[in-house]
């Protein structure tokens, strides 16, 4: 490993790949007596960590990933008890745009899952590209039961990834689902046994480094941008975005992100 920062609650590593300039981040949710259960703290560090991120374009693969038994189980209900309800709790935790930063990273952003991932453990998941998980994960939604409905993006980015009929299914009712059940559902690009995991997820971070770093993000920036639109008015996105790249990777970084801007700027 080329750089590490660590902190208690949240790890963050830059490894460095046999490309030339590119790198691999590996984030790991770092609570495992609690499983992982997301605070305050963990908020911040978070934050902090991909907030580097997108400022470092060296970084060609994000991977996030929870140390111990499990990935994240959600929410850490103790802190319920410091906060006058559960609804102030959660808005103490939404004070810092993490699901944004997670959502808009430039690069890939492999979410590598085993054991519990629950609430916003797994609309974290969901922010992220793509999906591989153990075979003995299970994944839940339980807002429901607490009288709130899931406000991580959960609401907006399961429905698109495995159908409006899964979403409300997983909603309305906090059932399990397996990682088996997941993968069907188009949830998960892949099931591993619990010891290939590592494995898996370092072979496909590998893979995803590999590959141009300006396709990898017009591919974000159109998936994006294109979300409710005609098939014809996404085409001529498609097609806008796909002329920024002005034959040079660093003029297409450039003239991308500016497109970004003013398109994140319309929602702020």
């Amino acid at each position: 490993m080329a750089a590490t920062e660590a902190s208690q609650v949240v790890c963050y590593e830059k490894e460095w790949t046999g490309s030339q300039g590119r790198a691999i981040g590996w984030i790991t949710l770092n609570r495992p007596a609690v499983l992982n259960a997301y605070s305050v703290k963990m908020r911040d560090e978070l934050h902090e960590v991909l907030r580097a991120v997108h400022d470092d374009p060296d970084i060609a693969v994000l991977v996030l990933r929870g140390a111990g038994r499990a990935f994240c189980v959600g929410a850490d209900l103790t802190e319920f008890g410091t906060a006058p309800s559960p609804v102030i709790a959660r808005k103490v935790r939404f004070a810092r745009d993490v699901w944004h930063l997670l959502g808009t990273v430039r690069c890939p952003v492999i979410a590598s899952l085993h054991g519990y991932v629950i609430g916003s453990g797994l609309e974290m998941a969901m922010l992220c590209d793509l999906r591989i998980a153990t075979d003995d994960t299970t994944m839940r939604l339980p807002d429901v039961r607490l009288g709130m409905i899931p406000a991580a993006m959960g609401c907006q980015t399961l429905p698109r990834t495995g159908g409006l009929g899964l979403a409300l299914d997983l909603v309305l009712t906090a059932r399990e689902l397996s990682a088996r059940d997941a993968q069907a559902a188009g949830l998960l690009a892949d099931v591993v046994p619990r010891a290939q995991l590592g494995q898996a997820t370092r072979r496909l971070a590998e893979s995803l480094a590999a590959t141009s770093s300006l396709a990898q993000w017009q591919l974000k920036a159109v998936r994006r941008m294109t979300d409710g639109l005609s098939a014809a008015e996404a085409r001529r996105v498609e097609r806008h975005i796909w002329e920024l790249s002005g034959g040079k990777e660093d003029e297409g970084h450039a003239a991308l992100s500016e497109v970004l801007a003013r398109f994140d700027a319309q929602w702020s």
